[in-house]
């Protein structure tokens, strides 16, 4: 079962998760095999939110990953963010061969019924619904994509569809 999971930072939780930076790394690690994306949101320099998309057993087992995290466990993150999700592009980020060209963003409906066919204006890094907890039932889209500018992110997923749309400037994440 794959997994969006979206940890937001608490306001001034820089300097803990630099501390953590280390544990948080070694965490992840053990989920390797599975990991899809991950890498942090941003306010230029400044962490605001930690995306990972992982392929788990269960949803036990992703609630111990979403909670367990260190970061989660001393308190950096305010909130998270854990859906089931849908790989619609089949292909974990690392096999993105897009260019360099353009910023990377993290865009996110909520509140929609359906998840409208992948956009074809912008190159996709991942693509999928967030469903209910049994799978049942789309409750919103989770798009990693690579765009000119943050507007033009936000248009990939039509403004009707959803009661909200949030866009994150997002990079990459992993050992550095």
């Amino acid at each position: 079962m794959e997994f969006f999971c979206y940890h937001r930072d608490r306001p001034g939780s820089m300097p803990l998760r630099h501390e953590l930076l280390e544990a948080h790394w070694s965490y992840m690690d053990q989920f390797a095999e599975g990991m899809i994306a991950r890498g942090p949101t941003l306010d230029g320099d400044t962490a605001t939110g930690s995306v990972h998309i992982v392929d788990l057993p269960d949803p036990v087992a992703a609630r111990t990953f979403a909670f367990e995290e260190p970061n989660y466990q001393a308190g950096a993150y305010r909130d998270v963010l854990l859906r089931r999700w849908q790989n619609m592009l089949g292909r974990k980020m690392w096999d993105f061969t897009g260019s360099d060209e353009g910023n990377r963003y993290l865009v996110m409906g909520l509140g929609a019924e359906k998840t409208p066919p992948p956009p074809t204006q912008y190159e996709l890094i991942a693509y999928g619904p967030l469903l209910s907890d049994d799978g049942s039932t789309n409750v919103g889209t989770a798009v990693l994509l690579q765009a000119p500018e943050a507007d033009k992110a936000r248009a990939v997923l039509p403004s009707d569809d959803y009661a909200v749309i949030e866009v994150h400037d997002w990079e990459f994440g992993g050992r550095r």
